[in-house]
Parts: structure tokens; C-alpha cells; sequence
């Protein structure tokens, strides 16, 4: 790792050494946590250790405007989930909270600081066609930017295409499961919903059991297909194995858990990087007994490209290499997402149907990249 991403690491894992950081420090590191996504997370644990005076006046008054901007955020998540409880009232089957909704319902670690851009909902796949017709009704409409791209959700995909509310102008994803169904992983996601935990405050609502809290804040982290915020999604992780670890039987029924969803590689990596960056207490035993334990070779390949994709948010800070280590995890998240006669079909569409130069193509994101 480079030397510029030190103490932007440091500041993660000891929040308080943040009060003996000299401006030159601050001047990069506030940078570096903007462009990575964890200036919030910073602003967060600044408060909770109680160094917010400590620190100097212009970064207390951007971490202060960035905690309201997140605080005003998860207001309006929850509020968002009390109008999607009304839209979803007659929908049979659990409906699961996935990312930061579920973070902010289950009033998890990684909330505090975040920001958010959709709410992320999971439901059982037997019950799609209802949930997207209750979505509908009550005001939510396909953003898909082409009937391509329509096609390829609903076809290959592990969600329908992201819907947007015509009022409000929200972002919601509506899941069947965690990984699309044409990935070389196969995993199911009934034992999801089935040990899914009620949330009190909205009871049409349910948030993932704590391993699978993990599973899937693994699994979403190692099939990433670009970086910039690796180093958030690594620091939700890291949060919330700290508060699940100490639970007893915690690792044992991690362990269990990712041999019944055939998770165990996407697990294995993303906790030694945990462990690696942001001193996770991973016990060496779990490593050592994780399913689908990769070879030494993948794991040295896999530790030094995550080392240079991990500083590719900051540019004045890249390890070298990390273009080309950026690279192949992004040719890599698309091999494990879909085999080569339907990749290369679907690459070839969106290079020829990409927009021109210069136009906004925010509603045309490649649809393979999404997680």
C-alpha cells in the first residue's frame, strides 16, 4: 500500500489518532476519504471517540456538514420505508432490506456517516411479478435506459432493472437474490429470507441474520467490478464483524453459513483484506477452515492486485500498477457474472449502443456493472 494511504487507513482503524494529525496530513487525507467514500465514516468516528474539537475548524465544519447531509438521508430512508410498507402491504412473503437500508433500519455500524444513493430490497423470486406490480401502482417506474437493457435484468440478472418513484425521485433495486443467475457461483436465496430478523419499527420489513449480513457485504465487496469505493464497502465490513464477533458461535456459523451458499471464496478474501488493511480480529482459524479456500498463487494474485485497486479512488495516490490491477478486477467481476457466449453478445451491444461523447450517461451505466 502506498505510503500517501497511510494515515487514511490509520484514521480507520484508531479514530483518535486523528486528533495529532498536522494539516499537511489533513490536506491529503481529507482528499483521499472524499474520493473513496469514507469521509462520512470518518466524521462518524471523530464524534463517536469524542476528538471533534480536536480537530481543525475547516475539517470539523466539513465532516459537520457531511454528518447532516447523512443524518437528513437516513430520515428520509425511513421514511421511505414507512411509504414502501404501504405499497407492499399485500405482498405474501418477507420483503429483506440489503445494504444501507438494511443498515439504517437495523441501526448497524456502517449507518452512521453514510450516504446513500437507492434502497435495495430482496424478495422471494415466485413473488417478483407481484412486488414489481405493487412497486408500480404505487407511483415506482423502470429507469432502464433501453428494452436491451430491460431484457438483460430480467432475464440473467439477480434484480429487475432500477426503478426510480415518479414524485420523490428515489432509487430502489428490487432483488430475487444476491448474485445474478447466470454466475459461475450458484447460491440460493431462500436460507436468506427464511432467517431473516423483523425489523420493530417496520414490521413489513426484515434485515439479514448476522452471517448473512457478512455473507453479502463480502460477496457484494469480491465481485466488484470497479474500485473507487472498495475502501468503504472493506470498512462496512469491518464493522460489522467487529460487533457480530464477539457474538458466541459467531465464526462457527459464519463458517457453516458460507458452505450452504457456496460463498466461501468471496469470503475468504474479503475478510484477509479486512484483516490486512483495517486489523479485523478475524481468528487465524476461520481463515484457515473457510470453504473454497483459494491456492497460495491466487491468494499472493488476489492480495496484490485488491493492494493497488484499493488506493484507485485518489489518483495523487495509486500504488504502482493499480490501473492494471483496476483492470483485471473489473474483467474478473465479469467473468464471474455471466459465461463467455453471453458476456461477449452483451459487451459488443453496449460498445456499439453507447452514447456519444459528452452526453450525460448516468442513465445509461453498463448494467453488467451492477453488483
Amino acid at each position: 500500500m502506498t505510503p500517501h494511504w497511510q494515515a487514511l487507513l490509520l484514521a480507520l482503524r484508531e479514530p483518535a489518532r486523528m486528533a495529532a494529525f498536522d494539516d499537511a496530513t489533513w490536506d491529503l487525507l481529507m482528499r483521499q476519504a472524499l474520493s473513496a467514500g469514507v469521509l462520512g465514516r470518518l466524521a462518524a468516528l471523530a464524534r463517536q471517540a469524542g476528538i471533534e474539537a480536536a480537530l481543525p475548524l475547516p475539517v470539523r465544519r466539513h465532516m459537520g456538514a457531511l454528518l447532516a447531509v447523512s443524518d437528513q438521508q437516513r430520515r428520509a430512508v425511513r421514511w421511505e420505508l414507512v411509504l414502501l410498507s404501504r405499497d407492499l402491504a399485500a405482498l405474501r412473503g418477507p420483503v429483506l432490506l440489503l445494504k444501507g437500508a438494511a443498515y439504517v433500519a437495523g441501526e448497524l455500524p456502517p449507518a452512521p456517516g453514510r450516504l446513500f444513493s437507492d434502497i435495495d430490497l430482496l424478495v422471494p423470486r415466485d413473488q417478483l411479478d407481484e412486488a414489481e406490480a405493487a412497486l408500480m401502482l404505487g407511483g415506482w417506474v423502470s429507469a432502464a435506459g433501453t428494452a436491451y437493457d430491460e431484457r438483460y435484468y430480467r432475464q440473467w440478472m439477480h434484480e429487475l432493472p432500477p426503478m426510480v418513484h415518479l414524485r420523490r425521485q428515489t432509487n430502489l433495486d428490487l432483488h430475487h437474490n444476491i448474485l445474478p443467475l447466470t454466475a459461475r457461483i450458484k447460491t440460493p436465496s431462500g436460507p436468506l429470507l427464511a432467517a431473516a430478523q423483523p425489523v420493530p419499527e417496520f414490521p413489513r420489513f426484515s434485515v439479514p441474520a448476522p452471517v448473512d449480513q457478512v455473507l453479502h457485504s463480502a460477496t457484494h465487496l469480491m465481485h466488484e467490478g470497479e474500485w473507487g469505493h472498495g475502501l468503504r464497502d472493506l470498512a462496512d465490513l469491518d464493522s460489522l464483524l467487529r460487533l457480530h464477533g464477539r457474538e458466541a458461535g459467531f465464526w462457527e456459523a459464519l463458517l457453516a453459513r458460507a458452505a450452504l451458499l457456496n460463498l466461501g471464496r468471496p469470503l475468504f478474501y474479503a475478510l484477509t483484506q479486512c484483516r490486512r488493511w483495517l486489523h479485523t480480529p478475524v481468528p487465524d482459524d476461520v481463515l484457515a477452515r473457510c470453504p473454497s479456500r483459494p491456492g497460495r498463487l491466487a491468494q499472493r494474485l488476489m492480495d496484490a492486485v485488491l493492494q493497488r485497486a484499493l488506493t484507485s479512488a485518489h489518483r495523487g495516490s495509486t500504488a504502482p500498477g493499480t490501473r492494471l490491477a483496476e483492470f483485471m478486477l473489473y474483467v474478473r467481476s465479469h467473468y464471474l457474472r455471466m459465461p463467455l457466449h453471453l458476456l461477449l453478445p452483451h459487451l459488443i451491444v453496449k460498445a456499439v449502443s453507447r452514447p456519444p461523447p459528452g452526453r450525460d450517461q448516468q442513465d445509461e451505466a453498463d448494467p453488467a456493472a451492477q453488483p
